[in-house]
Parts: C-alpha cells; structure tokens; sequence
C-alpha cells in the first residue's frame, strides 16, 4: 500500500513538473540592460542632451540606471517612473499619455510610480514584455527616441 501511495506521489510531481505547475517566463539579463542604458544614454548625449536613463525588468524593478555628470537630479526618478510605466502598460509613456488624457482612462495615471510623459519604451522578447526603458532629461519625443535607441542596440539579440 505505502509503495502504491509513493507511486502516485510521483506521478503527481511528474505531471506538475511537466508544466502544470511550473512557470517559465523569459527575463532580461543585466548585461542586455546595460547595454540598453548604455546606448540610450549615448544617443542621447550624441545630441547634447543631459539626461538620465533607466531600465526595468519584468517585475518593474530598477536593474540599471545611468546619470550623465550634467543631468538634473530629477532626471533619475524621473526615467524609472517611465521606464516602469512602459513595463507596467506594455506601451510607450506617449501613447500611455495620449490615452490617459481621455477622462475614462484618467485615473490609471494616479497609481504609484506611474508618469504620463514620453520617453518611455517596453522592452520586448517575442510577444513578451520583459522590461522598460526610459530617458529623462531632454524633450518628450527626445526621450523617446533615446530610448529607442537603447533597444535598436539589442534588437538582433
């Protein structure tokens, strides 16, 4: 009977771990985000822009930020919160901004760390949202396209 009991335990654990119970999700790694931070601060200093640059992973959690020696303070907590808004809404901060100006939509811009300003980009694998980028420290669209930069550097990754 107790040999029965331990058979059945296993054959549970094999369908479990045969993708009933486990999860797998791809992750960004943190040389992928800093190679990102890396090239978005780069396009952006390119520019003359003094800005800040930030990257999320899935969770929405800061793995990198780089500050150019000129950039504001603000500039940091400024890309995090768009870099996680972009990870969190799956979209840029300026189609986020865009659609939040409708008033039925209005309120998701009061949520914690959420800003509606451009510059921020999901970072994508397949069709999942891994991450976020954003820049902070020049114009809207110039952030956006810094950021977009960071991503372009790792598109054939």
């Amino acid at each position: 009977m107790s040999r029965l009991i331990a058979t059945i335990g296993f054959i549970a654990l094999a369908a479990t771990a045969n993708g009933q119970g486990l999860v797998t999700q791809r992750n960004l790694s943190l040389p992928i985000a800093k190679t990102i931070a890396e090239a978005a601060l780069a396009a952006c200093k390119e520019k003359v822009f003094r800005t800040a640059v930030a990257v999320v992973d899935r969770a929405g959690q800061v793995m990198v930020i780089w500050r150019d020696e000129q950039a504001e303070p603000i500039t940091v907590e400024m890309a995090r919160r768009k870099a996680y808004t972009a990870r969190m809404f799956r979209g840029s901060t300026l189609e986020f901004q865009k659609r939040t100006a409708d008033p039925a939509y209005a309120a998701q811009r009061d949520l914690p760390d959420i800003l509606a300003l451009g510059g921020g980009v999901p970072i994508q694998a397949g069709g999942d949202t891994i991450g976020g980028v954003a820049s902070s420290g020049s114009g809207q669209e110039q952030d956006d396209a810094c950021a977009k930069a960071g991503i372009a550097k790792v598109a054939e990754m």
